[in-house]
């Protein structure tokens, strides 16, 4: 009993890069699409380049013949480390294309699901870290909420939100938000924000697609 409850202490809580880690993991050993549904939050969203339910995309289609690889390079987390953004390369399994990916996760009742998952062609590989840079929200003073992008003034879909031009969010603790908008040639820019204990500061900017 006593030593039963000693690896139980001991025991590390999964995080966001281990979520990544086991998700891509699992693509390789149950299929691509398989395991997207598995890890996928009901109101996730993809980008095909404009943004479509997940749900929408994924139900019924058939995994590829081989999957893609990817794995971290770094993790943008929340205070209360229940949220995170995370970015790194992917490759296909042959390497003739490879790009960088960019997944939001959150933790409910003690299991990750991502919310947004896109990525992004590059022309040359990304090199892979073999240990994630991860930064974390400050724990310190009140965080009063990230400077999000406002939203269009046509909204649609659950809560407002158009799922084909922009959404955004913040973890519950507020140390943490993203923001993407898809413009009308697709290209989508997406943000993070981190709370410093004083000011948010820009984690993570990225443009996705075009020339």
């Amino acid at each position: 009993m006593l030593i039963l409850i000693l690896a139980t202490v001991g025991a590390a809580t999964p995080t966001a890069v281990d979520a990544e880690r086991a998700f891509s993991r699992d693509a390789q050993r149950k299929g691509q699409w398989t395991a997207s549904r598995a890890y996928a939050d009901p109101d996730a969203v993809m980008f095909t380049p404009r943004a479509i339910w997940a749900r929408d995309f994924l139900k019924g289609r058939k995994d590829p013949r081989t999957a893609i690889r990817w794995s971290p390079n770094a993790s943008y987390v929340s205070c209360d480390g229940r949220t995170a953004v995370n970015t790194g390369p992917w490759t296909t399994a042959d390497g003739r294309q490879s790009g960088f990916f960019t997944t939001v996760w959150q933790q409910e009742k003690g299991q990750w699901r991502w919310i947004s998952d896109g990525r992004h062609t590059l022309k040359k590989p990304l090199a892979a870290r073999k240990m994630p840079i991860v930064r974390k929200g400050s724990c310190r003073g009140r965080a009063p909420g990230p400077p999000l992008m406002a939203p269009p003034s046509t909204k649609k879909g659950p809560g407002g939100v158009a799922p084909d031009d922009f959404g955004r969010g913040h973890s519950a603790d507020r140390t943490l938000g993203w923001d993407w908008r898809v413009g009308p040639s697709g290209v989508r820019r997406f943000r993070t924000y981190l709370w410093t204990g004083r000011a948010y500061t820009l984690a993570l900017s990225q443009t996705i697609g075009g020339k």
